[in-house]
């Protein structure tokens, strides 16, 4: 049975290595065999230098169940409990009621920190988890909602996560990350590590690669307007910046099946669905994805996604079966998702296709002066707005508490996205947009033009 999942997983990854559809590290396992490791394509383009199955990645929010675990290990060691108030850790700080569980399973409430410092953070500097407490005690933005009555994923509540476990520990969180964690089940090449904030040459690290559209070359995020942020970004931590390789984390995945990082009731309350005051329960535990199904049993898992990087590991934990995914080149989304689907095929039996990567997005070349047609703020069924705006020939979106994207022309009324599967359509009365309709997942929503937005034609 394991030798015929074997050779499907080796066709599968053959297939696409061959055609130079994916640019990845994987392993899968089952029952503690490793059934199929690999690396494709390149560490740094720049040199050619190829992945290996060591290479290191920034591992995005795949570092959540590690600063997840950090605080459930010294929960265990009674050091603090996970119902403490976070103003017990932070002093002074400003938002009432909101537990260190609320910060784990998402349910705090607390805006999202990246909007606020792509407004107001001076972009030359390089921010650290500091200024994300200094931001919320000195301007207090407005939370979404009070905690436990929401679901909302928040990047900021692991960055005070991080920063609660280095005042319980009186350890840096790098520090404490390599003791409690990495030295403990071997896992000899992980870090955490902030390389613009503290650059050092590391022979296997592979650097993350996005697709510029103006050029239609693959290149740092660093060079590219829409994904910049990763540099003055780049020393906050909590929430990524755990840096790994597909063997410790399949070292990692085989601890939590023992009690040496935590014990079986900490593991429990990591697995347990979070649950909302209206009775509600969310698809998330703490740091961990959850999901269950018939077929496959119980999943706990997280992703990650940060410009040039995608990555996941997927948890069967009913069947002990385990998938491993890291890649520092930027893919479509629907693909990869193609790619996993295939794997879960395999690895239960079940006919698996073998997908085809869509082929890089080209713009058509229009008059950018026909986007003064497309400029004002239409407003969305949520509530919420997308604010379309002009700046040097290009057309940008912006929807409420997300970063602002460009709009690539597929057509003159229809525009696509660069990262994410996504296009925008216009719709004109006149010569001049009256709503738009946003295409994504198969779904469409209409958004209709309420104010003409100030631009910079």
């Amino acid at each position: 049975m394991k030798q015929n999942k074997r050779e499907q997983l080796v066709n599968l990854f053959s297939v696409l290595k061959e055609k130079g559809q994916i640019n990845a590290a994987v392993l899968v396992a089952e029952d503690g065999d490793i059934l199929y490791q690999g690396a494709f394509g390149y560490e740094n383009l720049a040199d050619k230098r190829l992945l290996q199955e060591h290479s290191l990645f920034e591992l995005a929010s795949l570092s959540k169940p590690f600063t997840a675990l950090g605080i459930l290990q010294l929960a265990q060691q009674g050091v603090l409990n996970i119902e403490d108030p976070v103003e017990r850790w932070i002093t002074g700080f400003p938002y009432q009621g909101i537990t260190i569980h609320d910060l784990l399973t998402h349910t705090s409430g607390l805006p999202d920190y990246m909007e606020w410092f792509l407004q107001h953070w001076d972009h030359n500097k390089i921010a650290v988890n500091q200024d994300i407490v200094d931001m919320l005690m000195n301007h207090q933005p407005q939370r979404y909602f009070a905690p436990g009555e929401g679901w909302l994923y928040s990047n900021t509540g692991y960055v005070l996560l991080a920063v609660i476990i280095e005042k319980a520990s009186g350890l840096s969180f790098a520090e404490y990350m390599k003791k409690s964690i990495f030295e403990p089940v071997e896992m000899r090449n992980s870090r955490v590590y902030n390389r613009r904030l503290q650059p050092e040459t590391i022979e296997n690290y592979a650097y993350g690669y996005v697709y510029d559209v103006h050029t239609e070359q693959y290149v740092l995020p660093d060079d590219v307007e829409e994904t910049k942020y990763v540099s003055y970004l780049d020393g906050i931590q909590g929430d990524g910046t755990v840096n790994s390789t597909i063997h410790d984390l399949y070292l990692f995945d085989q601890a939590l099946y023992t009690d040496c990082l935590i014990n079986q009731v900490s593991k429990e309350l990591a697995f347990t669905p979070a649950s909302l005051k209206n009775g509600e329960s969310v698809d998330y535990g703490c740091g961990w994805v959850l999901r269950d199904s018939p077929e496959t049993g119980r999943i706990v898992g997280h992703s990650g996604g940060w410009p040039g990087y995608s990555t996941v590991m997927i948890r069967y934990i009913d069947q002990r079966k385990t998938f491993i995914y890291l890649s520092n080149v930027e893919q479509d989304d629907e693909y990869e998702q193609a790619i996993f689907e295939a794997v879960e095929n395999i690895l239960f039996d079940k006919a698996y296709k073998i997908p085809d990567r869509p082929a890089d997005k080209k713009k058509k070349e229009i008059d950018p002066a026909i986007y003064k047609r497309y400029v004002g703020s239409y407003s969305l069924q949520d509530g919420t707005a997308a604010d379309v705006t002009v700046d040097k020939d290009r057309l940008y979106m912006q929807i409420t508490g997300q970063i602002r994207f460009e709009l690539f022309p597929a057509s003159e009324t229809r525009f696509f996205l660069r990262s994410l599967s996504v296009e925008v359509e216009f719709i004109l009365e006149d010569g001049v947009a009256t709503r738009l309709i946003i295409y994504q997942n198969g779904a469409e929503e209409e958004a209709v033009r309420i104010v003409e937005a100030n631009s910079k034609v």
